[in-house]
């Protein structure tokens, strides 16, 4: 069973709310009908009302258990108005310039993720990457422990050899240019942890690069991601996260057992990963989007680690289906895990659910 349908079921055991910021775009309205229609919780759709009104209508999109929020008329005006200037980053600002930041959607709804008022955010469906982020590099708290706010795309696939689900987590897809080994050690661990939380099941972790175990190389970028799995292990037996890490590993050597033997990789890792670190975005972004164009598998992300609230910040490419894939992710991340596998029985597959 695919890992979306398993967390779509499980979700509507525990409905959730997830703000969208760019509430009047086509793609969001489908995916947030389809996430209301699914009973999985209570879309927020943020923007101009008239405007959301007039694209549902022309798309003949029912807004029947989704809320729709105008900034400006909203009743937490006053309210966030008050917060935004208490915030340290903003407390030299005059009440004007908190209130043009507070109509812009991404603010004001980050504002909505911050207060608790919804409980997980995708935005970045018609807006760049900074645009997107900088809300929540601002105004969400980091976990503790983590230093580095990074990304993950998720990839739930079909193994061409057995037939089985098999879920791919690669980072950083889409925040950190060029990673050095302690942030690095933050993006696998807290990737690992996330792998984990939605899958209950062990993460695999591969610190890529070009070679494998060399004992010659000097390149820069290999001691990186060497010194970044030395650290990483450390830092997963600190935190008690159950994991195994492995680097520095070629994407084959990881990814595939018969390759690793041939290659005498050994350790579990090895031909086992499901958690690919890359050594910088370049590497990442151009992975995921090569993976997402050659096999159409469904993608969901980018989806933001090291945050104290679930949040992700999609491509401007995406589907109504990946949206809304994505909405399912962050909402399950806010899930408990106890809550979310309350006992290893897989009793899902008697279930009822609708997927694109």
């Amino acid at each position: 069973m695919p890992l979306i349908s398993k967390l779509t079921v499980r979700l509507k055991r525990h409905p959730k709310r997830v703000v969208f910021p760019e509430g009047s775009d086509p793609r969001i309205l489908q995916a947030a009908r389809q996430f209301a229609s699914n009973k999985l919780g209570v879309p927020i759709l943020v923007g101009e009302r008239a405007k959301i009104k007039e694209n549902a209508e022309k798309l003949d999109i029912s807004l029947d258990r989704i809320r729709v929020i105008e900034p400006r008329h909203s009743e937490e005006w006053a309210n966030f108005v008050k917060r935004f200037h208490g915030l340290r980053r903003f407390k030299n600002l005059k009440e004007k310039e908190i209130e043009q930041y507070l109509e812009d959607t991404n603010y004001f709804a980050t504002m909505m993720l911050a207060t608790s008022q919804a409980d997980a955010i995708v935005s970045g469906a018609t807006s760049s990457a900074s645009s997107a982020l900088r809300p929540l590099l601002q105004i969400v708290p980091r976990l503790p422990d983590v230093n580095t706010v990074s990304s993950l795309n998720i990839f739930d696939l079909e193994d061409p050899e057995t037939g089985k689900d098999r879920e791919l987590f690669l980072a950083d897809c889409a925040v950190v240019p060029e990673p050095t080994s302690e942030q690095l050690c933050d993006i696998a661990v807290t990737t690992a942890a996330l792998r984990f939380h939605l899958t209950n099941s062990k993460p695999y972790v591969a610190l890529l690069s070009y070679s494998s175990k060399s004992v010659t190389s000097k390149n820069p970028t290999v001691s990186k991601m060497k010194a970044a799995t030395e650290l990483a292990r450390k830092k997963a037996l600190a935190l008690g996260i159950p994991m195994e890490i492995d680097g520095e590993l070629q994407v084959d050597a990881a990814l595939d057992p018969i390759t690793a033997k041939t290659k005498r990789i050994e350790g579990p890792v090895a031909g086992q990963a499901n958690v690919l670190i890359f050594p910088n975005l370049h590497a990442a972004n151009i992975a995921s989007k090569l993976v997402d164009t050659l096999t159409r598998a469904r993608n969901y992300g980018p989806i933001l680690t090291g945050l104290t609230k679930p949040a992700a910040e999609i491509s401007r490419g995406a589907t109504a289906s990946d949206i809304f894939g994505t909405a399912v992710m962050v909402a399950s991340q806010s899930i408990d895990h106890k809550l979310l596998y309350p006992t290893d029985n897989q009793d899902d597959l008697n279930e009822d659910v609708t997927i694109l």
